[in-house]
């Protein structure tokens, strides 16, 4: 496997942009209190890995009034947008065209470490991670959302969803070189790299506590950007796949139904003294 951007046109598509946005606001509200318990410095140095559109570098450098937020990422448009939108903020915020494997970025560069929504999409991402402990200060931490795609339930119809989780994220993650329960494995990736305070909490996107609308507009984003490679990378038909997102669509608008999605949240502590 050599592609290290598998999903480029996904990443890149109009459904991305409404996808970031949706998912930042049915996971921030849970999120900020998490980022809040880590011991920073007065002005910290902040950097987003794999920003995209800047929904949670933004947000970051609103958390911390008087930090420093750099956020990379390799797709122009998005950063682009980024600078657009939070031109605000411009004095402590700023976006870089940057790898999350190659951050560009002198060794213990920053008190927090953030890389949202990224490492499921890509592949080796024990390198990427490698590469964010590097660029992190002795005693800085990381915070790291790894999604995993056996952590979305839904109540069944005409067709039982949990077919489509189960067939679905391993077929596509087999085609491109990615692993879409990475949730369940970052543990193992931060500590073997003897990382302190390893924790891994959850964020509970379902219908109880995320407005519907929110998080049926992440399940139309999905639909929107991935029926068609799901149709050509998976057993799955693109016609199968539609009926299933338009069915769990349904459900979480429906007011007598419930859904949930399983958010990880990992976290670690780069140890005193690794330098």
């Amino acid at each position: 496997m050599t592609d290290l951007n598998p999903q480029a046109k996904q990443m890149a598509d109009e459904s991305m942009v409404r996808n970031l946005a949706a998912q930042a606001r049915a996971i921030w509200p849970q999120e900020a209190p998490l980022i809040r318990r880590y011991a920073l410095p007065a002005e910290p140095r902040i950097l987003d890995a794999g920003c995209g559109t800047g929904e949670g570098a933004s947000r970051l450098a609103v958390l911390f009034p008087q930090a420093r937020v750099l956020g990379v990422d390799i797709i122009d448009e998005h950063l682009e947008l980024a600078r657009s939108r939070y031109a605000s903020l411009a004095s402590r915020l700023t976006f870089d065209h940057r790898s999350v494997y190659a951050l560009a970025a002198a060794d213990l560069s920053y008190d927090l470490t953030v890389c949202r929504h990224v490492i499921h999409s890509i592949p080796y991402p024990d390198r990427v991670v490698a590469e964010l402990v590097r660029v992190t200060r002795s005693g800085g931490y990381l915070h790291i959302i790894a999604e995993d795609y056996g952590m979305l339930h839904f109540q069944r119809g005409a067709l039982d969803p949990r077919d489509f989780w189960h067939l679905a994220p391993a077929s596509f993650g087999a085609a491109t070189g990615t692993d879409l329960f990475i949730g369940r494995n970052i543990f193992g990736i931060l500590a073997a790299m003897k990382l302190e305070q390893i924790r891994v909490d959850y964020v509970v996107v379902d219908t109880l506590r995320v407005p519907r609308e929110t998080f049926a507009a992440i399940l139309e984003a999905w639909r929107d950007g991935y029926v068609e490679p799901i149709g050509e990378l998976t057993p799955i038909t693109r016609q199968s796949a539609l009926a299933y997102f338009d069915q769990m669509i349904a459900s979480v608008r429906d007011p007598y139904q419930y859904a949930v999605w399983m958010v990880p949240v990992a976290s670690a502590r780069v140890p005193s003294g690794a330098d």
